[in-house]
């Protein structure tokens, strides 16, 4: 069906999602980003708003202050990479696109919560991360230049388009990476006023961090394109002569992520890791002696560390996940052996666990669970105050709808032990189950409100179990176990994920007549290639896709990631670029298949859907393509939101119904 708005089943999940979100409008539905300030007066967080259920919800800064979320400066526009406060405590420094949608520039308030800001000089782009310099002075920028790609998690595509102002009929033109793509490093003076560029040109700086009050760490390339960033090194700058210094590389592939340098310049910290996405990082946290180049890892007990921030002196505070856990640490290096402070078994973060540290010893953090909304929470001494909750009568709705949710463990085929979240709805089984596959492969479920996913809680709520399985690859256990996924995408992995099915089929809690599989970039390659591999599947939902890996090659921005990690080569048959391709393997499937792709996908191109879609159809297998032409990687704002899920809902109806039908 073409046209589905005037369905009952598009009714029925539009007032599913009017019930939950309806209450929270003009207030945060979700929050992130804890900021504490240093002395622990304050905690700030960037909060989600829908003012209406249309389009991606907007953004504001919320002080968290007697049990209440209260906005913080003027209500205009989206703020971005919430609020910093100045080492002082005197000023607050945040990003706002109040002057033009999408184009975040710098602000300045005073930190004690006036409501107005002064607006800093604009930069020629959108600024995406802002730091103050240890002797609050000066704020350094990392900016954005037009037409700059966006990372997988942020929806890909480019931030602002370089060819926004030009008339319908014109074509887009295409002639590589636009020379104003660059990232570059831009320090304010509040004092003077002076806005100067520190980054040299041919460099580009995708995060930066001050390290004493007169050098910058940055993670740097030498090319502004997405796949760059798999590359790039820890770079030492000097703004007084725009030089760089190269001072560490990825080792055996790994990626460098989440620069944090000691208030008196002597050390930097940064970790490596194994990534499939930017900014999503989760690995060794390591300590380098500037001056040296001695490198110290630091002992976490186990923790993929995702958050980094020196808290005074030689004191290194951290996030990160373990297992299932969120946990907080610090060490006060040279000693290099982390200190845990605490461990939850929630989430605490819109991907991996963040945390903010107050040089007083408490801890600020936004914790969920899948049957917890977003609360703002203190650490201190091992107790933790709720300073803050976005629930409201629409969450109620929610929790009284979307089931419970579990973890539980299997064993692979090889015996290697495999976890994951199951949601259940009342009732008993078994039930018809719908795999979930996260992105990535390097990411990770954790026990966390909608399980991330809107489709999970809809899904419990019309009857059916879903699994979301963290198979090798995942992170929070280690980069050992990541690298069981690097040269094998298709491979083990995909059997720790039959088995899983196996498992609750044994257990009793899922029909093996009625499996079906969803997810999203990694998880819509996982969903294209099980149904080649095994054919007990009876629907499935592949999002963002990649079906073909010769023609993402060629396609995609992050092509040479996907040929290195997959170790395949394009220009040589026979290799894994052939035999993972799910699109060449199409003889072997009998699932139905419902293809979602976003016209503006940068990451895994909406050709992607498109040929599996049609090599389904030439081999006789329903199959139907739905390309979002608004869309990037994922389908993220509404209406596309309501009309994406009722397909989905519909699809799964339709082919593995619960008892008693839809």
């Amino acid at each position: 069906m073409h046209d589905i708005r005037n369905t009952a089943e598009y009714t029925r999940v539009a007032e599913h999602l009017d019930r939950l979100h309806t209450p929270a409008l003009g207030r945060p539905h979700a929050v992130m980003d804890p900021q504490i300030s240093l002395d622990a007066s304050r905690v700030l967080v960037t909060g989600s708003v829908f003012d209406v259920l249309e389009g991606q919800p907007r953004t504001r800064l919320f002080s968290a202050r007697d049990g209440r979320l209260v906005a913080v400066c003027a209500d205009e526009g989206s703020c971005s990479h919430g609020g910093r406060f100045s080492p002082d405590g005197k000023t607050l420094a945040f990003l706002s696109d109040r002057a033009k949608k999408g184009v975040f520039q710098l602000f300045l308030a005073d930190a004690a919560g006036a409501d107005d800001a002064i607006a800093a000089p604009a930069v020629n782009g959108t600024v995406e991360y802002v730091c103050w310099s240890p002797d609050s002075r000066r704020v350094l920028l990392v900016v954005a230049g037009v037409g700059a790609d966006l990372a997988g998690g942020q929806g890909s595509g480019t931030n602002v388009s370089v060819e926004s102002d030009l008339p319908a009929w014109h074509p887009e033109v295409e002639h590589g990476v636009p020379d104003s793509a660059w990232r570059s490093l831009w320090m304010h003076d509040p004092q003077s006023g002076a806005l100067t560029q520190v980054s040299p040109e041919g460099v580009n700086c995708w995060e930066a961090a001050w390290c004493g009050p007169d050098r910058i760490l940055a993670i740097t390339s030498d090319s502004p394109s997405e796949d760059s960033w798999y590359e790039a090194a820890l770079s030492v700058i000097d703004p007084a002569s725009r030089s760089h210094r190269p001072i560490l590389t990825g080792d055996g592939g790994a990626q460098l992520g989440l620069p944090a340098g000691s208030a008196d310049g002597r050390y930097a910290a940064v970790v490596q890791a194994v990534c499939s996405d930017r900014q999503v990082i989760a690995g060794d946290l390591m300590v380098i002696e500037v001056a040296t180049g001695v490198r110290t890892p630091v002992a976490t007990g186990g923790v993929d560390v995702t958050a980094v921030q020196w808290i005074s002196g030689h004191v290194l505070g951290y996030a990160g996940l373990r297992g299932f856990d969120s946990v907080y640490g610090r060490c006060e290096h040279p000693r290099g052996r982390g200190e845990e402070v605490y461990a939850a078994p929630l989430s605490a973060g819109p991907m991996y666990p963040q945390a903010s540290f107050a040089e007083t010893g408490e801890i600020a953090v936004v914790h969920s669970a899948y049957r917890l909304p977003h609360e703002v929470v203190v650490v201190a001494g091992g107790e933790t105050d709720v300073r803050a909750s976005v629930s409201h009568a629409g969450s109620d709705y929610l929790l009284s709808v979307c089931g419970t949710a579990q973890q539980i463990t299997w064993q692979a085929p090889d015996g290697l032990e495999i976890q994951g979240i199951l949601c259940l709805p009342d009732g008993e089984g078994p039930f018809p189950l719908v795999i979930n596959i996260h992105g990535g492969p390097v990411w990770a479920f954790q026990d966390s409100w909608s399980m991330k996913y809107p489709w999970v809680p809809l899904l419990v709520s019309r009857g059916y179990a879903v699994l979301s399985p963290n198979p090798r690859g995942s992170s929070g256990r280690g980069q050992a176990f990541v690298r069981h996924v690097v040269g094998d995408m298709g491979g083990k992995d995909s059997y720790d994920i039959i088995s899983g099915v196996d498992a609750l089929v044994e257990r009793g809690v899922a029909d093996p007549q009625r499996v079906g599989l969803i997810g999203g970039s990694y998880g819509g390659f996982m969903s294209s290639w099980l149904v080649t591999r095994d054919q007990r599947f009876a629907a499935a939902v592949p999002i963002s896709p990649v079906t073909d890996w010769y023609s993402q090659s060629f396609t995609s921005n992050i092509a040479g990631w996907g040929n290195a990690f997959l170790r395949a080569d394009p220009e040589v048959p026979g290799t894994a670029a052939h035999t993972r391709s799910p699109v060449l393997q199409t003889g072997k499937v009998r699932t139905p298949c419902l293809n979602i792709a976003g016209a503006k996908d940068r990451c895994t191109p909406p050709g992607q859907a498109l040929e599996f879609h049609r090599a389904l159809t030439a081999k006789g297998v329903e199959s139907v393509l739905a390309v979002y032409p608004e869309e990037g990687h994922g389908v993220r704002a509404y209406p596309a939101v309501t009309d994406f899920l009722t397909r989905a809902v519909m699809w799964f109806d339709r082919h593995m119904p619960p008892r008693g039908g839809s």
